[in-house]
């Protein structure tokens, strides 16, 4: 009996030892495993919670794009001012086929613009002083019948519908067909000169909203979430560049295109009289292309490279967008004025290609901007 038991507890003894290593062996596994997959998710976490230094784009945002554009905006209104003042000096009609060419290329940094209508063009009412449309024809006439002496002054204190851009147009291109220099009247002269010098006035102070040395609201958007007083967050600034981006995407197909086109009435047609409305569309579209890649004159960090960081195909899929939109528009027939009716299919396949732009932005882009952490 005593070598039977002594044997037993012999094998308990080895049995117990086997399974005791056999345990810490299936534990040791167990810890190796799960410490892997803990790693794995962590590396995971991490990957899709990693924060965007925001800094460099929205400081180039501030200065490569919105003050390149202002800028470009407030020199191209100083040459479209000489050209009118020329041509009520000499009113030839060299003279005015010039002024109408520094108004259309006056346009184009404006139109672009229009992708961030925010900050200073809003709060200081900079937007409808240049740029309220559609123009009422009886207003701008009755200025005209009127005694008033039309000094800068006066035209400066007239309603936005009677002064800016699509007034300027007005009086050099009446109804889109080439107008002769010789049926310009003096009393018009002195409307375009006075009503220009008050354009040229709104980008100057437009201009010096956004630079150093005047309010410097570049400053408040570069240094978001870094002591701006406007923008507690770098988040809140991306999220205003976008917004700015919606905000005209909606504009040119829900109004700028569709206004007229619904209605079959062309004078809802922004700049009817210079044949220049599908530029001016397409330059709106461009603005918005400036603000995603972050360029104008010059290349710097845009709105692509932290889409890209997060979503390469949303990002490559919005630029082709964005593109198609400019082309389509473009495949327009001159002018949109006449398209509204006699080509509505291309008008419609317009129509389409922005509102593709403005659902990415609202449903893809905007929602990742919003679920991002920035530094």
């Amino acid at each position: 009996m005593k070598f039977y038991r002594l044997e037993t507890c012999k094998l308990k003894a080895c049995f117990h030892f086997l399974m005791l290593h056999c345990c810490l062996l299936l534990a040791f596994a167990f810890v190796v495993g799960c410490g892997s997959d803990d790693e794995a998710d962590e590396q995971d976490d991490r990957a899709q919670g990693e924060a965007f230094e925001a800094g460099t784009m929205l400081n180039d945002f501030s200065n490569t794009v919105v003050l390149a554009t202002y800028t470009a905006l407030d020199n191209k209104a100083g040459e479209l001012l000489a050209a009118v003042k020329a041509l009520e000096a000499s009113t030839t009609q060299a003279n005015l086929e010039k002024a109408q060419q520094a108004w259309k290329e006056t346009r184009k940094p404006w139109e672009q613009s229009e992708a961030f209508l925010f900050g200073p063009v809003d709060t200081q009412g900079l937007d409808p002083a240049l740029d309220s449309w559609p123009v009422d024809h009886v207003n701008l006439q009755s200025v005209l019948d009127s005694n008033d002496a039309l000094t800068v002054d006066f035209v400066s204190g007239l309603e936005d519908t009677q002064k800016g851009f699509h007034t300027i147009e007005f009086l050099l291109f009446r109804e889109g067909n080439q107008r002769k220099a010789s049926d310009i009247t003096t009393r018009e002269l002195a409307y375009l000169v006075s009503t220009t010098e008050n354009l040229k006035a709104s980008t100057s102070q437009l201009r010096l909203a956004w630079a150093p040395e005047g309010d410097n609201f570049s400053s408040a958007v570069a240094q978001a979430g870094a002591g701006s007083a406007v923008y507690p967050s770098q988040s809140a600034a991306v999220q205003e560049m976008v917004n700015g981006m919606i905000t005209i995407a909606d504009e040119v197909a829900n109004g700028k295109i569709s206004d007229p086109y619904n209605e079959s009435d062309t004078t809802l047609v922004e700049s009817q009289f210079s044949f220049n409305s599908i530029s001016d569309f397409q330059d709106n579209l461009r603005g918005i292309q400036n603000v995603y890649m972050g360029k104008f004159m010059n290349d710097g960090q845009g709105l692509n490279e932290f889409v890209n960081s997060k979503d390469s195909e949303l990002d490559s899929r919005f630029q082709a967008e964005v593109q198609a939109a400019i082309d389509t528009i473009g495949a327009i027939p001159d002018p949109f004025r006449d398209s509204i009716t006699a080509n509505r299919g291309a008008v419609q396949a317009a129509i389409d290609a922005v509102s593709k732009v403005q659902r990415t932005l609202e449903q893809d882009i905007l929602p990742l901007v919003q679920a991002s952490e920035f530094n």
